[in-house]
């Protein structure tokens, strides 16, 4: 693996401990700014938002620029966020920081899995993917727990700060690291525009949008579920944060390497297996074992899904595939903020802190059925993706790789 993948997953390592770091502070935020839990949960619900929007209207402005310098000014939008979440005077302030620096997430990624998969050989797209997204996963197993302790002692500013930091280091990795990659000629925003007239894109998005957020309705509210259900110390959320994490690092290597096998069984598996284990959390929650070996399943199965949604959006969008990469991470944003207001909406409709998790096992059962319409139509087609891809104005001419 070339050793740009090593600067982009610098970058994932820093976005993913901002998106991420909040959920094990929100009782922290909470009780500083005077707010409730569910609308502290706001941080995660305006975050994700952002993405969604962000995702998009990044790209589009970046199509005029080289992938390179893109992903750099890209982490200094990051940067500044994080630095105005960190000295935040009011919760608006605060929510204001979480935003601007969400705005960077969706286009990071986008970009990024593009160039990630230009790197490598056709057969190693998804291991190329997966490979950025590491950086993501393991911002699960040390940035989060370490920024939730930091913040849990020293303070949740302080966190912030060291988050700003570390967006330092990910954009002096990228101007090393990242070769000079011009952007692609002839492709224009319509050619791009046109990858959303496929169905199987579409539904590849839907798929993120449910899948994910079914992993997001019960981990956006992990703190009070496990403090007051489960029995834990606040202190604790750090380590289960950091079982989370690492089902995350290995979940998602397992999706990226069966991805590139057998993209459509891996989505099967998953997303079934994560509709179940979310079901059965409802009752685990109130055993500590129980509780604990559930957070790391649900980490690995909900990131087993991301390396074969995102291959899966760039082999139908194939041709035009940076705007559709890009908006897939955003749908994976839009999942977040759906669940996580959902997940809100029926604690503070008083189903009590277990209730997201029969949110988020309805949304992974849902994407499971669409997976499972989108292959159903692949074969009614006749011969699977490459007839789709060529169906595609601008993907006419390279067979699409499984």
């Amino acid at each position: 693996m070339p050793l740009a993948l090593l600067a982009l997953a610098i970058g994932a390592f820093g976005i993913g401990t901002t998106e991420f770091v909040i959920m094990g502070l929100l009782p922290e935020v909470a009780g500083d700014f005077g707010v409730s839990i569910p609308a502290a949960g706001l941080l995660v619900t305006g975050y994700a938002l952002g993405v969604v929007i962000g995702a998009p209207l990044m790209t589009v402005l970046g199509t005029k620029v080289p992938r390179k310098r893109m992903l750099m000014l890209l982490m200094g939008l990051f940067i500044a966020g994080n630095l105005l979440s960190a000295v935040a005077p009011t919760f608006a302030v605060m929510l204001i920081g979480r935003v601007v620096a969400s705005l960077a997430h969706g286009a990071f990624f986008g970009i990024g899995s593009v160039v990630a998969a230009e790197l490598v050989a056709p057969e190693k797209k998804a291991g190329a993917i997966a490979m950025m997204f590491t950086g993501l996963t393991v911002a699960n197993v040390v940035g989060v727990p370490l920024g939730t302790l930091i913040g849990q002692n020293i303070g949740w500013r302080v966190t912030f700060g060291i988050v700003a930091a570390l967006g330092v280091v990910g954009l002096a990795g990228i101007a090393k690291l990242v070769p000079e990659m011009p952007r692609p000629q002839g492709v224009h925003l319509r050619h791009e525009l046109a990858a959303f007239k496929n169905a199987q894109v579409l539904l590849a998005m839907a798929m993120t949008v449910l899948g994910f957020g079914g992993v997001f309705a019960a981990i956006t509210y992990i703190a009070p579920m496990m403090t007051h259900i489960a029995g834990f110390t606040d202190g604790s959320v750090t380590w289960l944060l950091v079982l989370f994490g690492l089902g995350m690092v290995g979940g998602n290597l397992i999706g990226g390497k069966f991805a590139d096998r057998a993209l459509m069984p891996m989505l099967y598996v998953s997303l079934g297996g994560l509709a179940v284990v979310l079901a059965l959390f409802t009752l685990t929650a109130h055993n500590k074992i129980a509780a604990a070996v559930t957070i790391a399943l649900i980490g690995a199965l909900g990131f087993a899904t991301v390396p074969p949604l995102q291959k899966r959006v760039l082999d139908q969008a194939h041709g035009a595939p940076t705007l559709a990469s890009a908006v897939n991470i955003g749908a994976f944003n839009l999942g977040n903020a759906l669940s996580a207001w959902l997940g809100g909406f029926v604690i503070a409709a008083g189903f009590g802190y277990t209730a997201p998790n029969w949110v988020g096992a309805a949304l992974a059962a849902a994407a499971l059925v669409l997976a499972v319409l989108s292959a159903a139509l692949e074969r009614r087609d006749g011969t699977g993706s490459a007839v789709v891809a060529a169906a595609t104005p601008t993907a006419q001419r390279t067979p699409v790789h499984h």
